[in-house]
């Protein structure tokens, strides 16, 4: 078992030499602060979602703004989609659960939001029609997915793109990926943290 562990931790640790050898990802990430920091300074929100594992990273990512990373500051205004169960059910019975998201865009989406999407696969249905809602509402989209980008890598203005085909790999460079870009938003927002 000893060795079956090393190997996981082996094999994760390979994802994120991958990444870190990767300059494309590394400039992707930095136009992403970019827009995320000019959106919150335009007024805009940042919007996440996700399915499953996903949604808890996409949650735990919209915390990190609006509550805090390394500096006691005041709030962003980001939130996950997902949140209010009430919602979610209501649509996903009365609807379908592919137009979840999509259809609360719609109501709350504005020109210069930014939509963040997590999707392993890059396929999710209503990842996808929240992506092509955001677009009709001229939102900016980041589409954080595995090695293929799936349908998401036709659709998103910047991809992240892991380069792995293994969910639990490519979930936890998901969130390796979103507290740099939390830290460096807060960072140009705010001054220096704690971080490096």
């Amino acid at each position: 078992m000893s060795q079956k562990i090393k190997d996981i931790i082996s094999a994760s640790i390979s994802v994120k030499q991958q990444l870190l050898e990767n300059e494309k990802i590394i400039s992707t990430i930095a136009e992403c602060v970019t827009v995320i920091v000019d959106a919150f300074n335009n007024g805009n929100k940042v919007l996440f979602c996700g399915n499953g594992g996903s949604a808890s990273d996409a949650q735990h990512l919209a915390a990190e703004f609006s509550g805090r990373f390394y500096i006691d500051r005041d709030a962003l205004p980001a939130e996950a989609l997902h949140c209010n169960t009430s919602y979610l059910t209501a649509v996903g019975n009365d609807y379908t659960y592919e137009v979840i998201y999509s259809r609360l865009l719609k109501g709350i989406g504005k020109k210069g939001d930014v939509l963040i999407g997590l999707s392993t696969s890059g396929n999710s249905a209503n990842i996808v029609n929240a992506f092509e809602m955001a677009k009709e509402k001229e939102m900016i989209t980041i589409g954080f997915t595995g090695f293929t980008g799936g349908m998401l890598k036709e659709i998103s203005n910047y991809l992240l793109n892991v380069p792995s085909t293994d969910t639990p790999r490519i979930q936890e460079s998901h969130i390796l990926l979103g507290h740099i870009i939390c830290e460096l938003v807060e960072e140009k927002l705010f001054g220096h943290g704690t971080g490096l």
